[in-house]
């Protein structure tokens, strides 16, 4: 009833407001009138709990949301966490949640209202999808207790039902005809490969949609007595079927070769002995070519199947065509489809990179590609079991020798030198390119007071940075206090730091602009003065990508105080425009698929600490001085992407960032108009990027969070 009453109350105001254009501010205050009445009509027991997001992936738990008590913020005492009545542990509560603080800009530290919960559930919990309850128990100010009953749920399983054909749509599927129907030779080499695990790979084959296919298999000369009359029965049964038994077992690449002497196919696909393919995988495959007929090289999402086929989890929804990316990890790996000429080119698998011959190959294939594709379906369930990858990382050693010495060789063969390392998690790699060069870097700090901030930014560049060929400008701009001019005669007396008056209204794009054509600097690092260096060779690390010519911009890793995610790159399309990723994650959060860890391409970097070379700044034209607060730094990376160049995320530069510090959240009625209006402007400017989709995420993951959690209904 409340409801009701607030929205009439607002309509009838909303009836006096002015029609003058500069009335933003009578329809801001209309909205807080508005939202102030809706937060007291949901709050119970003086407390509002919002879940986001609830997810489960095995065992394994992770809840997002917000909270907030009259008091703000600080009213929230504990969130605590029940699967049914076993208490499971407490959320983590305090992150940034600038959507939270814009609706509700009236509350105390609204901004830092959201929270998060991941745990392992205990194996002595028995839980059912579906049925079992999660409880959110949250404890405000005298001990106020307000909970939340929600239901857990598969979600990947609810994707499954909502995404993927049933049987009379692949029924349909069968009677399909195209302009082109290329046959596809499916390659598997075998080597005592369990009798279920075979079977069930070949009857995956058996049961494609698309018919005009061969599997080309080369078995190692099995010891298993099974695998011979398997294999020659099958073979038998279907003429696509066909099989070579080889006298010795010659390893994975060796194997596999054999198996493309077999094929006949003008497209090869790449199948392990022991996975499946979806019913509609290369239908699919082929229906992409014939919508991209220069494709040359072609994956898939892919997802994990359970030892005994039963269960599909963990699904790995991943970006478009990344390089960097690839450099990192071997993310395209299932289902992978080459142009059978590509792959002539460029030779086939190579011995001497068993485990990790799949990585060489695409890492070489994609160096030569007119064309790379992406299909962002789950075609390829990857079964887990205790040889197997998917599984036991520890169960393959060998595989990451051999990664890291085909990563040497590709950085050889494409004239760039680094060093390959170990990222920290198995099947994650870390490159160190060789700088050859020094340039100067032109770090640009604009600055109104916060004396204490600039500071501490600026003695952490000071005393940290390995890298010495820098200058820093500070951008003075309409500070009032003695203690922050004090702080500009302290530090410009060393020799490198300069002090820039901007003697205009805050434009953060503007002051941006006037800086950087002050700046002597080869490169250009824009850095708020809320940032304190935490990794002494951050220059160094965001410096190796910002001289390579195919690199437009390099973001940084950034922490809030409290040491959980402020940036590791933006998502396009979140919330209708764009956000942080991974935002407010813990620290040592791995990330989805890892991306917290490894550099990786994305679409957009933060202003808050962005390097480019001056010569890329020039040729965009610099920052849109339309956007003087808001998504300046978005805009900026999407006119760096309409040149082809392409933008770098890197974790080994690391800061704190204490987001918006410099202006205050966006918590009274003006900064909330200024953030619309930029809003707006970015939608309208850029909607045919937003309407494509975002590149370097996956349309199956939510634009309603940043936790790359799967899209619902």
């Amino acid at each position: 009833m409340l409801k009701g009453i607030t929205r009439t109350l607002y309509w009838k105001m909303s009836r006096l407001c002015p029609k003058n254009p500069r009335s933003g501010w009578w329809a801001a205050l209309l909205a807080t009138v508005y939202q102030r009445a809706k937060f007291y009509a949901k709050q119970r027991q003086g407390i509002v709990l919002t879940i986001d997001h609830i997810g489960l992936f095995g065992r394994r738990i992770g809840a997002t949301g917000w909270a907030l008590s009259r008091k703000g913020s600080t009213g929230v005492q504990q969130i605590a966490v029940y699967l049914d009545e076993h208490l499971l542990g407490n959320a983590v509560y305090g992150h940034a949640r600038a959507d939270v603080a814009r609706t509700y800009p009236f509350i105390a530290n609204s901004g830092r209202s959201g929270f998060h919960f991941y745990s392992d559930i205990p194996e002595y919990i028995t839980f059912t999808p579906g049925v079992s309850l999660l409880r959110f128990e949250v404890t405000g100010e005298r001990g106020r207790c307000y909970q939340l009953h929600c239901q857990l749920r598969d979600e990947y399983y609810e994707w499954i039902l909502r995404n993927e054909p049933d049987a009379a749509a692949l029924e349909l599927q069968r009677q399909t005809r195209f302009a082109y129907q290329p046959r596809i030779s499916l390659i598997t080499p075998t080597y005592n490969t369990p009798e279920t695990f075979l079977i069930e790979m070949i009857q995956s084959v058996l049961a494609q949609t698309y018919s005009n296919w061969e599997l080309c298999l080369a078995d190692g000369a099995s010891h298993a007595p099974y695998i011979k009359e398997l294999l020659a029965r099958y073979a038998r049964q279907d003429a696509r079927i066909k099989v070579i038994f080889l006298p010795e077992n010659l390893g994975i690449a060796g194997n596999s070769n054999a198996a493309i002497t077999l094929a006949s196919g003008e497209w090869i696909g790449l199948l392990d002995h022991d996975d499946v393919l979806a019913p509609f995988a290369l239908i699919e495959i082929v229906k992409y070519l014939n919508q991209r007929p220069d494709t040359e090289y072609l994956y898939s999402d892919e997802d994990r199947l359970s030892e005994d086929g039963a269960m599909r989890h963990a699904p790995q929804f991943k970006p478009d065509w990344s390089p960097d990316t690839l450099r990192s990890t071997n993310y395209p790996t299932h289902f992978s489809v080459f142009k059978r000429a590509l792959l002539e080119r460029v030779g086939g698998f190579r011995p001497g990179f068993d485990g990790s011959q799949d990585y060489d190959l695409i890492l070489r294939a994609t160096e030569q590609a007119r064309e790379i594709g992406h299909i962002p379906k789950v075609l390829y369930h990857w079964r887990m079991h205790e040889n197997s990858l998917a599984r036991d990382a520890l169960s393959k050693t060998y595989t990451y020798n051999a990664a890291q010495k085909a990563l040497q060789d590709h950085l050889l063969r494409i004239g760039m030198s680094g060093i390959v390392e170990n990222a920290g998690i198995l099947g994650f790699y870390k490159i160190t390119y060789t700088l050859k060069i020094s340039p100067l870097v032109s770090i640009i700090i604009p600055n109104q007071d916060h004396a204490s901030d600039l500071k501490r930014c600026l003695h952490s560049i000071l005393k940290k940075s390995s890298y010495r060929n820098f200058e820093i400008l500070l951008v003075e701009n309409g500070s009032k206090k003695p203690e922050t001019f004090a702080i500009y005669d302290q530090f410009t007396s060393e020799a490198n730091v300069h002090l820039l008056e901007w003697q205009h209204p805050f434009n953060y794009a503007a002051v941006n602009n006037f800086a950087a054509q002050q700046a002597a600097g080869e490169v250009l690092l824009f850095l708020n003065n809320d940032t304190q260096v935490i990794t002494p060779d951050w220059l160094e690390r965001m410096l190796e990508h910002a001289i390579r010519p195919e690199i437009g911009a390099v973001g940084a890793k950034l922490y809030y105080p409290d040491g959980t995610i402020q940036h590791a790159g933006v998502i396009l399309g979140i919330h209708g425009s764009a956000a942080h990723g991974h935002q407010g994650f813990p620290a040592n959060a791995p990330g989805y698929m890892g991306r917290l860890n490894i550099v990786h391409n994305v679409s957009a970097v933060t202003g808050a600490c962005l390097m480019l070379r001056r010569e890329i700044f020039q040729e965009i034209g610099g920052f849109d001085e339309r956007y003087p607060f808001a998504f300046n730094d978005i805009d900026l990376c999407l006119k760096i992407r309409q040149k082809n160049y392409l933008v770098i995320y890197t974790p080994y530069a690391e800061l704190y960032h204490d987001e918006s510090m410099s202006r205050g959240y966006d918590d009274h009625l003006e900064k909330y108009h200024r953030f619309k209006q930029d809003t707006r402007l970015f939608q309208e400017q850029w909607q045919h990027i937003l309407d494509r989709g975002d590149p370097y995420y996956n349309p199956n993951l939510t634009l309603d969070r940043e936790d790359f959690s799967i899209k619902s209904a």
